[in-house]
């Protein structure tokens, strides 16, 4: 059976739905927080063991965000935040692979009709679930624009009414240029909620494409022939986790930018994301 495209409630607290999309999620965030209490029990001079493999996966992230940056103070500012949503959104399309993921559920009656209702399935595969990190990682970058430029300076980019009082004193042509940049911040206003809308659909629709394909392939043949498209889906979850933790990267940066120096950094993070 092809799985819905919404996620469907398995329980309710009070009048709250509880989704199978957001247990898996949970799972996810339970398994981190066991891992950062195992690894600071057992923290050591000399790593070893579980200490050892955390500190290399976190030397690693931080010198490729670094490179996005450009300097090593704003790398450790958005290592944190960008680190925890590409480990989170990579464990929960990882997890989405395991045996009994959207096969393991109850049957119901829906519309009429019998139907599977799966205990567990993909986290990203529900678009509420993408919707939320992404509106969550692009209000992020305002705050942090906020923190490092001033409420003002950063207002100023979508904006700028400063900017067109200031040209009244350079004559006529550098009042049109400021209108004219006027209009390209509120321009900029949209290009904010297309990012929520970009970043929330691709991972969505990459993630609950796979698992269309996947359930389609386990249908026609259970043996054999699925293993190649689930190594596939592997693929696919570091790469929309990686994808989208760099686009996140890239507007966070762009985000902490002075005005002047805005274009020639965002020109260079977005191509970093991209690649």
């Amino acid at each position: 059976m092809i799985p819905p495209a919404a996620a469907e409630p398995i329980f309710h607290i009070g009048t709250f739905p509880i989704t199978n999309a957001m247990v898996n999620g949970w799972i996810a965030v339970v398994f981190f927080i066991v891992v950062a209490f195992l690894v600071s029990r057992r923290k050591a001079l000399v790593p070893k063991g579980l200490q050892n493999l955390a500190e290399g996966i976190v030397e690693f992230m931080l010198s490729e965000i670094q490179k996005v940056t450009g300097d090593a103070k704003r790398a450790r500012l958005f290592f944190p935040f960008v680190a925890t949503i590409f480990l989170f959104i990579l464990f929960s399309n990882w997890i989405g692979l395991l045996p009994g993921t959207g096969s393991i559920g109850v049957w119901e009656m829906i519309h009429g009709e019998r139907e599977l209702v799966p205990l567990l399935r993909p986290a990203a595969s529900d678009l509420n679930l993408t919707l939320g990190i992404a509106l969550f990682a692009v209000l992020a970058s305002h705050a942090f624009g906020v923190y490092a430029l001033g409420v003002t300076n950063h207002v100023s980019k979508f904006v700028n009414v400063r900017g067109i009082f200031r040209s009244f004193r350079h004559g006529p042509m550098a009042v049109i240029v400021a209108v004219i940049e006027f209009g390209v911040g509120l321009l900029e206003i949209v290009s904010e909620i297309a990012k929520v809308l970009s970043l929330s659909l691709r991972l969505f629709g990459n993630i609950f494409a796979g698992e269309v394909l996947l359930t389609v392939i386990l249908g026609l043949f259970a043996y054999v022939l699925p293993l190649p498209f689930m190594f596939l889906e592997l693929l696919v979850g570091i790469i929309q986790a990686t994808v989208f933790s760099m686009l996140t990267l890239a507007y966070l940066t762009v985000a902490t930018e002075a005005h002047g120096e805005e274009h020639d950094e965002g020109q260079r993070a977005t191509e970093a994301a991209h690649h």
